[in-house]
């Protein structure tokens, strides 16, 4: 009896974790999203003169699952997509955002949000700090709308290691509502620095060195 009890803990502590993703562009590849309609970036055939990824198996999140003997549980990527719901040009961009799509990655173990570029890019209006009482009209705006997603998702995924993936060559005030707002929920940032790129996405070496920032961020930890 002892025996079967000892060979059931090592088997549970020799668990597999399992990991989701919630993206934008940077984290797309055809045929390895969920739901398969959101809209990619890097396709099985892609175009030379945008990029040079041509693999899944060089998506940086492809690198470090792999590296680490995970499994992917959910991709919800989706290129283009806000955390808030102002897009590019003032649009509305409610069906692709992050908040609108943060219920909808399985029951993983850890989670990468990798998100804030289009809010930069786009020039989405950046709001207010406000943690409580934040109101439907206010996720049109980014600080609000960054709040509401770790509040929501620290509830919702409980026991999930929660990571916020904080792109490089973005405004400095993204930069310090994304510092601000993941430390007043305990989310850690994974700031990347320096990371090739092509077509403003990363290349296949700057999907290595996501890979590479990521995982040195992890072990740290």
């Amino acid at each position: 009896m002892l025996f079967v009890l000892l060979l059931t803990s090592l088997s549970a502590g020799a668990q597999t974790k399992t990991v989701s993703v919630l993206g934008d562009s940077y984290s797309t590849f055809e045929g390895y999203l969920t739901p398969s309609t959101n809209e990619v970036w890097y396709y099985l055939k892609h175009a030379a003169n945008k990029t040079d990824v041509e693999s899944v198996t060089q998506t940086w999140w492809h690198q470090l699952i792999r590296k680490n003997g995970w499994r992917l549980c959910v991709n919800n990527s989706y290129s283009g997509s806000t955390i808030c719901n102002t897009g590019y040009d003032g649009n509305d961009y409610s069906g692709r955002s992050f908040t609108t799509r943060m219920d909808n990655l399985g029951c993983p173990d850890i989670i990468f949000i990798f998100g804030a570029t289009n809010d930069s890019w786009c020039g989405a209006p950046i709001g207010d700090y406000q943690y409580d009482g934040i109101r439907p009209d206010q996720l049109w705006q980014f600080r609000p709308a960054l709040a509401h997603l770790l509040a929501w998702m620290k509830d919702r995924y409980i026991n999930t290691e929660l990571y916020f993936i904080l792109n490089n060559e973005l405004k400095q005030e993204i930069n310090e509502s994304v510092n601000i707002i993941c430390e007043h929920y305990g989310v850690p940032v994974i700031t990347l620095k320096d990371i090739d790129k092509k077509s403003g996405h990363p290349s296949v070496k700057g999907m290595e060195q996501i890979a590479t920032q990521i995982q040195e961020a992890i072990t740290k930890k």
